[in-house]
């Protein structure tokens, strides 16, 4: 048996150790069998795992987001690794493990980020999107220091929500300086509020870990508390009503198509710039994923997110 961690998993290892187990569920097998679905995960990957001999065990006997130890098998299904797990327990305190070890966070700290964020609300010279956007980033100040940018794709990490409006607003900037014409105020204030509402829409905890979706969330979703939320604090601050309107547009517009969830394509050129740079930043964020877990000269699994693989050249 190997004490490897995920990242490092090959077809054939035989694996025991702690994982974080991040969800669990019971089904059956076309033979109406039972076994539990698992997702395992540490600092380096995560990956799917079955318990197929699960008669006598309830998922409940699990908790999500709480460390396990289990032994497996590294298989490969349909071109993704898979861990068929031969035993699994939960952990004890005996065992001195501490969730902060299985944690994975933004690469930059939370404090410098905040910084920068504020920094860029600093350039806004329109008083109202200044007064807009500081008004509700005061108000999510605790949750900003923490929070994923969601539960499971892109960012879905210990502030990961900062990293990407961040990362996002220093590539905005840059696209501004080549696209002159572009109003800069609006573009930042676009940015800083484009997610704002998933601080709502997710309940998360402060290791970044989403454990639901709020009631709220699960029935409006993130665009339409967006666009309350900024109507709202627009009113309190009297700011003018197509500024406002204008924010609100590019929240509703950032998914670009209906069938992506926005209820307006982009009708505006910041709003434009606002879906492809959200788009560029969490697809460049998970190619950079796949390609930290991948061997040179090889494709990594297949991603989710992007549908397909990725490919780590050669040095």
């Amino acid at each position: 048996m190997k004490n490897k961690q995920i990242g490092d998993f090959t077809t054939g290892d035989k694996i025991a150790g702690f994982f974080l187990l991040r969800s669990v569920e019971s089904k059956s097998t076309s033979k109406n069998t039972k076994y539990l679905d698992l997702l395992v995960s540490d600092k380096t990957g995560e990956i799917n795992a079955k318990l197929w001999d699960a008669d006598g065990i309830e998922d409940q006997d699990f908790q999500s987001n709480s460390i396990i130890y289990l032994s497996g098998l590294v298989k490969e299904w349909k071109g993704n690794k898979q861990l068929n797990i031969d035993s699994m327990r939960p952990t004890t305190d005996l065992d001195g493990q501490q969730i902060s070890d299985f944690i994975v966070s933004a690469p930059n700290s939370t404090a410098t980020m905040f910084t920068d964020l504020k920094g860029y609300i600093g350039k806004i010279k329109d008083e109202d999107i200044r007064n807009i956007t500081t008004v509700i980033v005061e108000k999510y100040k605790e949750k900003i220091l923490y929070y994923p940018a969601a539960q499971k794709n892109h960012h879905a990490i210990q502030g990961g929500w900062l990293y990407h409006v961040v990362t996002m607003l220093q590539l905005g900037e840059k696209v501004a300086q080549v696209y002159t014409f572009l109003n800069t105020d609006l573009l930042y204030g676009g940015i800083i509020l484009h997610d704002i509402a998933k601080l709502d829409e997710m309940e998360a905890n402060e290791l970044g870990i989403v454990t639901d979706y709020t009631t709220e969330g699960q029935l409006l979703g993130h665009l339409v508390q967006g666009i309350k939320l900024v109507d709202k604090v627009a009113e309190t601050v009297q700011a003018d009503p197509e500024t406002s309107l204008l924010l609100q547009h590019m929240i509703a517009s950032h998914h670009y198509k209906g069938e992506w969830g926005s209820p307006k394509s982009p009708m505006i050129p910041e709003a434009e710039i606002l879906h492809f740079l959200d788009i560029m930043d969490a697809h460049v964020y998970d190619m950079h994923k796949a390609i930290k877990s991948t061997k040179e000269g090889a494709f990594s699994e297949k991603v989710w997110t992007l549908g397909r693989k990725v490919y780590r050249k050669k040095k």
